[in-house]
Protein backbone atom coordinates (compact mmCIF):
# COMPACT_ATOMS: atom_id res chain seq x y z
CA UNK A 1 0.00 0.00 0.00
CA UNK A 2 1.22 3.58 -0.84
CA UNK A 3 0.47 6.67 0.94
CA UNK A 4 0.26 10.36 0.20
CA UNK A 5 0.71 13.77 2.18
CA UNK A 6 -1.62 16.50 0.58
CA UNK A 7 -1.14 20.23 1.43
CA UNK A 8 -3.49 22.64 1.20
CA UNK A 9 -4.46 25.95 2.01
CA UNK A 10 -7.85 27.81 2.94
CA UNK A 11 -8.96 31.26 3.72
CA UNK A 12 -9.71 30.79 7.50
CA UNK A 13 -9.34 28.77 10.18
CA UNK A 14 -13.19 27.54 10.28
CA UNK A 15 -13.08 27.01 7.07
CA UNK A 16 -9.75 24.74 8.03
CA UNK A 17 -11.43 22.63 10.93
CA UNK A 18 -14.61 22.13 8.34
CA UNK A 19 -12.53 20.16 5.77
CA UNK A 20 -10.42 18.58 8.05
CA UNK A 21 -13.70 17.59 9.97
CA UNK A 22 -15.03 16.75 6.58
CA UNK A 23 -12.16 14.23 5.25
CA UNK A 24 -11.84 13.03 8.54
CA UNK A 25 -15.11 11.86 9.50
CA UNK A 26 -16.05 10.31 6.04
CA UNK A 27 -12.90 8.50 6.30
CA UNK A 28 -11.12 9.32 3.17
CA UNK A 29 -8.23 10.75 5.36
CA UNK A 30 -6.40 9.44 9.00
CA UNK A 31 -5.31 13.10 10.25
CA UNK A 32 -4.76 16.64 9.15
CA UNK A 33 -2.61 18.69 10.70
CA UNK A 34 -3.64 22.75 10.81
CA UNK A 35 -0.61 24.22 10.71
CA UNK A 36 -2.17 27.70 11.62
CA UNK A 37 -2.38 31.30 9.79
CA UNK A 38 0.34 31.86 7.26
CA UNK A 39 1.17 34.65 4.69
CA UNK A 40 0.78 33.63 0.87
CA UNK A 41 2.07 36.38 -1.80
CA UNK A 42 0.48 35.12 -5.41
CA UNK A 43 -0.68 36.05 -8.52
CA UNK A 44 -4.58 36.04 -8.99
CA UNK A 45 -6.54 37.82 -11.49
CA UNK A 46 -3.34 40.03 -13.55
CA UNK A 47 -2.19 41.09 -9.72
CA UNK A 48 -0.12 40.01 -6.84
CA UNK A 49 -1.82 39.21 -3.72
CA UNK A 50 -0.95 39.24 -0.26
CA UNK A 51 -3.70 37.10 1.99
CA UNK A 52 -3.68 35.69 5.55
CA UNK A 53 -4.56 32.26 4.91
CA UNK A 54 -4.11 28.44 6.42
CA UNK A 55 -2.56 25.87 5.83
CA UNK A 56 -3.23 21.92 6.18
CA UNK A 57 -1.52 18.60 5.90
CA UNK A 58 -3.46 15.68 5.13
CA UNK A 59 -2.54 11.58 5.88
CA UNK A 60 -4.20 9.34 3.36
CA UNK A 61 -3.73 6.02 1.29
CA UNK A 62 -2.82 6.92 -2.44
CA UNK A 63 -5.78 5.34 -4.13
CA UNK A 64 -7.64 8.03 -2.22
CA UNK A 65 -6.13 11.00 -3.40
CA UNK A 66 -8.34 11.51 -6.41
CA UNK A 67 -11.55 11.63 -3.96
CA UNK A 68 -9.90 13.46 -1.47
CA UNK A 69 -9.42 16.72 -4.07
CA UNK A 70 -13.19 16.27 -5.11
CA UNK A 71 -13.98 16.76 -1.80
CA UNK A 72 -11.71 19.45 -0.95
CA UNK A 73 -13.06 21.31 -3.80
CA UNK A 74 -16.75 20.84 -3.04
CA UNK A 75 -15.86 22.20 0.57
CA UNK A 76 -13.24 24.98 -0.11
CA UNK A 77 -13.98 28.83 -1.10
CA UNK A 78 -11.40 29.70 -3.05
CA UNK A 79 -12.99 28.81 -6.77
CA UNK A 80 -8.93 27.48 -7.55
CA UNK A 81 -7.67 25.82 -4.21
CA UNK A 82 -3.95 25.52 -3.60
CA UNK A 83 -4.03 21.11 -3.32
CA UNK A 84 -1.13 19.28 -4.03
CA UNK A 85 -0.60 15.90 -3.28
CA UNK A 86 2.84 14.54 -2.58
CA UNK A 87 3.77 10.64 -2.35
CA UNK A 88 5.24 9.45 0.87
CA UNK A 89 8.28 7.47 0.69
CA UNK A 90 9.22 6.31 3.87
CA UNK A 91 8.12 6.22 7.61
CA UNK A 92 7.19 4.89 10.69
CA UNK A 93 5.63 1.61 9.71
CA UNK A 94 3.52 1.34 12.62
CA UNK A 95 2.38 4.92 11.96
CA UNK A 96 1.59 3.97 8.07
CA UNK A 97 -0.20 1.07 8.60
CA UNK A 98 -2.39 2.99 10.89
CA UNK A 99 -3.09 5.60 8.11
CA UNK A 100 -4.57 2.15 6.23
CA UNK A 101 -6.15 1.14 8.90
CA UNK A 102 -8.25 4.44 9.28
CA UNK A 103 -9.15 5.50 6.09
CA UNK A 104 -11.66 3.94 3.45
Amino acid sequence: MTYSLIYITAASQDESLTISRTLVNERLVACVNILGGIKSVYWWEDKVVEEAEVSLLVKTKTSLVESVIARIKALHSYSCPCVIALPILAGNPAFLTWIGNETI
